[in-house]
């Protein structure tokens, strides 16, 4: 389908990830007690304080970078954020929604799996605790966020399958199975409502509180309702793949199948996708480079849990994904720019959408972690933090 785009080498990987390890370590001095905020200004992260639902990524690049070199600097700059995550889990500081695992998964169960450390392992349970308060037992999912009894917050969204990996991590840790129950449960809701028939898939579904049934589907970051918003398709991805990991439910796998076809049909021929996929070559709309990344680390990991041709038609994909990234979109200069790749989107305002307007062409710190992840998943045997 892309046969024009080359897959990147084990050199081309090893290098970019050299480069972006040393970008990590330039952001160090202004960034070791700081989060970075969610997205670049003008292609430069300020700094923030840790109360963003977004702020684990940044902790998670320093983390994958010692892995990648083993300097102490950066493992010491890591467990100052275990203390400020534990700090923030134990005072319940901006915590009330579903991100715990964007939150806790690359910031203090990397942190605990990586050095040990007994802090990041009690902050991430207590994370895991915080998530599980959020199941709505009619309808069966976790809440995204709002208060637990408003009709109109009543709802979840796609991304939340990229944050069951902390309750599958907690009943692991602590043998109570209701972290993975719960985990599950989210799952089936989520598979039998957010995706359509054609493989796309709806940002939010609103749940009935008297039914548990679903009442409409929404894509509030996306152009309009029935788009395809780049990077609901790429949690849907992602989320897909490491649900399979976790259960080894043939509808996850099932549903990897059908939602990855129809991001691959909506792709530009640099494979890097507009904010929409409704938009296509042509049309002057940003793209999300952080799609792409988040899409090839699930590319990735599913080629581990399947055999043959599969497997390597999604690791071909993966590879031709960051080719296209490292040669066109990531940071080689540090004057550009203090992120690691340009051209995501964060939220773009539409006629038809309520979006706040922020993060437009910029860098956003998880396209900037799961580029790391993806290079660091192709440059070793990688044990993964989700």
């Amino acid at each position: 389908m892309f046969s024009t785009i080359p897959e990147i080498t084990q050199n081309e990987v090893k290098k970019a990830l050299d480069v972006a390890v040393e970008q990590v370590h330039r952001n160090l001095q202004e960034f070791a007690y700081k989060c970075q905020n969610h997205s670049s200004v003008n292609n430069f992260y300020p700094a923030c304080e840790n109360n963003q639902w977004t702020n684990g990524f940044w902790p998670g690049e320093i983390w994958l970078a010692y892995e990648h070199t083993g300097v102490p600097a950066l493992s010491e700059t890591g467990r100052n954020f275990v203390e400020s995550f534990l700090n923030r889990i134990e005072n319940k500081i901006e915590v009330d929604h579903h991100d715990m695992g964007f939150l806790y998964n690359p910031s203090c169960i990397a942190a605990y799996m990586l050095t040990g450390d007994e802090d990041g392992r009690k902050a991430a349970l207590l994370a895991a605790d915080q998530l599980i308060a959020r199941f709505q037992e009619k309808g069966e999912f976790l809440q995204a966020w709002g208060s637990m009894d408003a009709s109109d917050n009543y709802r979840y969204i796609i991304d939340c399958l990229m944050n069951l990996p902390l309750l599958y991590w907690a009943t692991k840790q602590t043998g109570d199975e209701k972290y993975s129950k719960i985990a599950k449960k989210h799952i089936d809701t989520c598979l039998k409502y957010s995706i359509r028939p054609d493989g796309s898939t709806y940002h939010t579904v609103f749940m009935d509180r008297t039914t548990g049934e679903m009442i409409r589907g929404e894509t509030c970051q996306g152009y309009n309702d029935e788009s395809f918003w780049a990077r609901g398709q790429a949690w849907a991805i992602y989320g897909t793949a490491v649900s399979y990991t976790h259960t080894k439910n043939p509808d996850c796998l099932d549903a990897f199948r059908k939602v990855l076809p129809f991001y691959l049909s909506k792709l530009p021929v640099d494979m890097i996708p507009y904010w929409d996929m409704i938009f296509t070559s042509g049309d002057e709309e940003p793209r999300d480079s952080s799609s792409a990344s988040i899409v090839a680390c699930g590319l990735i990991e599913m080629a581990d849990l399947v055999n043959g041709n599969e497997s390597g038609e999604y690791l071909t994909l993966a590879k031709q994904m960051l080719k296209s990234i490292v040669d066109n979109y990531s940071v080689k200069d540090s004057n550009i720019s203090n992120g690691l790749v340009l051209h995501a989107t964060y939220s773009k305002k539409s006629p038809y959408n309520t979006c706040t307007p922020e993060g437009i062409d910029e860098c956003v710190s998880w396209g900037d972690y799961y580029y790391m992840e993806a290079l660091t998943r192709l440059n070793k045997e990688w044990k993964s933090y989700w």
